[in-house]
C-alpha cells in the first residue's frame, strides 16, 4: 500500500541521507516508515538556555507532534547538562555558562510552554529525558573516547568556528565537547530520527557518527527550516524584538500576527498550522485574520479568539483628541502613559505598537483621526487600547 507522506514533508528543507532514487530502509525515511515493524524513535533536543519560546522554536515541536500522530515516539530530550555549555552554533564568542539553578528553572517554563503542542497524555507516545542522566556520568576515558571520533579540522568546519577561528577570537575546548555530547544523546536513546532547524545539521551528523561507532544503526536527519520574524527580514529573535513568544497574552499575538508581511503569509502557514495551503484566502489581509485565528485558537483556544474579535478591550475615542497629533501625546491622553515625556521614552525603549508593528520614532505623527480607526494601540506586554471614533 502506497502511503501519504504529506505531513512529513510538510515544511521540510532536508532529510538525509536521502540518495536520489534510493528506495532501501537504511536511505530512504519514507522507506523505512513505511515497512517498521515497531515506532521509530524520534528525538529534539531542546536547550532550556532562556526561559521563553517562541514561534520559530515551535516548529520542529509541532513536527514531533506530527510524528506522535503517526504512532511513532517522540523522545524529548531537555538539554539540562548541554546548556550549561550552550550551542556554539553561529556565535562569534563563547557564551555564559548558566548554572544549574537557571537549567532547571528554564527547563520548567520549556515543559510548560510545549504541552499545548505535543501529546502528554497517550501511553507511549512521549518520552521526556534530561541529558544530565547520561552525560553527567561519562568519566574521563568515556570522554576521550568520543573525542577521538573528530578531528580539530572537522571541529572548525562547523559553522562559528572558522569565522572564530580566522578573527583569533577564543574558541574554549568546552565548546569542542558540544557537538559531541549532543551526538552523544542520539546514542543514550537510540534516536531513529532526529529533528533540528538547519543550523543543527553538523550536530546531528555528528550524531549519526557516534551511533555508528557504538554499534547503532545511524538516525536520519530531518532539518526544518528557521523562520523569518515580524520585521520580515530577519530570524526570529527575542532579542531582535521581532518575534511571537508562546507566552505572550492572545490578544498579544493576534495583533503581531495581524502585521505579518504579506511575503511570509505561506511560509507562517506552512509551518505554524495544519491547514491546507490551497484554502487559504486570497486577499493577504484576510490571510494575516485567518492566522492570527489559527495560531491563538491553537495555544488558548476559541474562547480566546471570540474575546478578542468581540472587541474584548477598552477603548479610547480618537474624538478627544485634537489633530495633527505626536503618538506620545496619544499615549498619555489615553492613559497607556502617564506623561507625554514617558510615551517618547517607551517609544524610544521600543515598547510601543501598533497593530502590532513597533514603533521607534519619537516624531511619529498622524495628520487625522481616521489613519487610526479601528487599529490598537498596545504599550508594552499586556497594555491594550483599541482607537475609535
Amino acid at each position: 500500500m502506497v502511503q501519504n507522506f504529506s505531513w512529513l514533508r510538510r515544511g521540510i528543507v532536508e532529510i538525509f541521507p536521502q540518495p536520489a532514487d534510493s528506495d532501501t530502509e537504511s536511505e530512504s525515511l519514507e522507506k523505512r516508515l513505511a515497512t517498521t515493524d515497531r515506532p521509530l524513535r524520534i528525538k529534539l533536543g531542546i536547550d532550556p538556555t532562556g526561559a521563553d519560546i517562541h514561534l520559530g522554536h515551535s516548529i520542529p515541536v509541532r513536527k514531533l507532534r506530527a510524528f506522535q500522530d503517526a504512532g511513532h515516539t517522540a523522545v524529548l530530550i531537555i538539554g539540562d547538562f548541554t546548556a550549561r555549555i550552550g550551542d556554539p552554533t553561529g556565535k562569534s564568542d563563547v557564551r555564559r555558562q548558566l548554572t544549574q539553578q537557571e537549567v532547571e528553572a528554564n527547563a520548567q517554563t520549556y515543559l510548560d510552554q510545549v504541552r499545548p503542542i505535543l501529546d502528554f497524555d497517550t501511553p507511549g507516545r512521549l518520552e521526556v529525558r534530561y541529558n544530565s542522566q547520561w552525560l553527567s556520568k561519562l568519566d574521563l576515558g568515556k570522554i576521550l573516547e568520543l573525542l577521538s571520533t573528530m578531528t580539530v579540522g572537522q571541529m572548525l568546519a562547523k559553522e562559528g568556528f572558522a569565522e572564530r577561528y580566522k578573527k583569533e577570537n577564543p574558541i574554549f575546548l568546552h565548546e569542542f565537547l558540544y557537538p559531541l555530547m549532543q551526538g552523544f544523546d542520539s546514542v543514550a536513546v537510540e534516536a531513529d530520527v532526529e529533528l533540528g532547524g538547519t543550523d543543527q545539521k553538523f550536530n546531528i551528523a555528528v550524531g549519526r557518527d557516534l551511533q555508528r561507532h557504538f554499534g547503532q544503526k545511524p538516525q536520519f536527519g530531518l532539518l526544518l527550516p528557521l523562520l523569518i520574524g515580524t520585521d520580515g527580514e530577519q530570524k526570529m529573535s527575542k532579542s531582535l524584538g521581532n518575534y511571537v513568544g508562546l507566552r505572550e497574552h492572545p490578544t498579544q499575538k493576534y495583533q503581531k500576527l495581524q502585521g505579518i508581511p504579506d511575503h511570509l503569509l505561506k511560509d507562517y502557514f506552512e509551518l505554524l498550522t495544519d491547514l491546507p495551503l490551497d484554502t487559504l484566502p486570497e486577499n493577504p489581509r484576510d490571510r494575516q485574520k485567518l492566522l492570527a485565528q489559527e495560531i491563538v485558537r491553537q495555544y488558548h483556544g476559541q474562547d480566546a479568539v471570540n474575546n478578542i474579535e468581540a472587541g474584548d478591550l477598552p477603548e479610547f475615542s480618537l474624538s478627544k483628541v485634537e489633530f495633527p497629533a505626536k503618538l506620545s501625546y496619544i499615549l498619555n491622553i489615553t492613559d497607556l502613559c502617564k506623561s507625554g515625556g514617558e510615551g517618547k521614552r517607551k517609544i524610544q525603549e521600543g515598547g510601543v505598537r501598533l497593530d502590532g508593528d513597533r514603533i521607534t520614532d519619537v516624531d511619529t505623527y498622524f495628520e487625522t483621526a481616521s489613519q487610526l480607526y479601528g487599529r490598537v494601540l498596545q504599550l508594552g506586554k499586556n497594555k491594550f487600547v483599541r482607537l475609535v471614533e
